[in-house]
């Protein structure tokens, strides 16, 4: 069985959809079972978010394949244990604390960074993301399937996952002392972090698409590493240090 809705699923031999199925495949029904979990800590499996989050580093394709087992074994593709989203925002807590920010700005700032750039954004490119799929990349044969938008929301978080890392975790090592030093060393670095971790977020977005045999030409995806190796290289020719721009915003909007 395939991460995707499939309309025959919920249909019965005589045609007629079977009202304790439909009700449970509903998008309410699954938000409101994501949303309860979400309050209760102890439901929650962390140690295989963990695992996932692992794997997105050294084998995304296992994680995606992972998908697939869901669907057969809970109905349930997407994710219905939110463990994973709530370990990607712990991760954001110790930015703050290096751009030298008070207990309360640093608790703003975990805030915009959680609701705008993670779930905010994510929310957005979510949604364009299911759009153009299931508008444009869906097989002519298969528009029995769709792609639903609570999998495009799990594929954001899993391509944001390796981002995060690179630019609010490995980055932190060398802001002060190298990245924010005004210096072309320190906006080479600081760009190359930003170029790996976007190509990365790019490819990983790939991979969950690419993951579902009934979409088509999902290489269109990997398209925007044209304009992004473009903006790299001319970055380092003007001198523009993609996270002291990233610094100085965070810092205006927290204030």
């Amino acid at each position: 069985m395939l991460p995707s809705t499939s309309v025959n699923s919920l249909v019965q031999g005589n045609g007629v959809l079977n009202s304790r199925d439909a009700a449970r495949h509903t998008a309410g029904a699954k938000r409101y079972k994501y949303l309860r979990r979400l309050f209760r800590f102890r439901q929650m499996d962390f140690e295989f978010a963990a695992w996932q989050m692992l794997y997105l580093f050294t084998s995304p394709q296992r994680v995606y394949r992972n998908f697939h087992y869901r669907k057969q074994t809970k109905d349930q593709w997407a994710r219905d244990d939110p463990a994973f989203l709530v370990l990607l925002s712990i991760w954001l807590c110790g930015f703050g604390f290096v751009l030298d920010m008070g207990f309360f700005e640093t608790i703003k700032l975990l805030l915009w960074v959680v609701l705008i750039d993670c779930v905010g954004v994510g929310l957005l490119i979510a949604t364009l993301m299911w759009f153009i799929s299931n508008k444009y990349l869906v097989k002519r044969q298969s528009r029995d399937y769709d792609v639903e938008w609570g999998y495009a929301f799990d594929v954001h978080l899993n391509a944001f996952y390796p981002l995060l890392v690179i630019l609010h975790f490995i980055q932190l090592f060398f802001i002060n002392h190298v990245i924010l030093t005004d210096t072309f060393i320190g906006y080479l670095v600081g760009n190359t972090l930003w170029l790996v971790a976007v190509g990365y977020y790019i490819y990983v977005t790939f991979l969950g698409y690419s993951a579902l045999p009934f979409l088509k030409n999902t290489v269109i995806l990997l398209y925007p590493f044209a304009p992004l190796i473009l903006l790299y290289g001319l970055s380092l020719a003007l001198g523009w240090n993609f996270t002291h721009t990233l610094c100085s915003f965070y810092k205006y909007r927290v204030k």
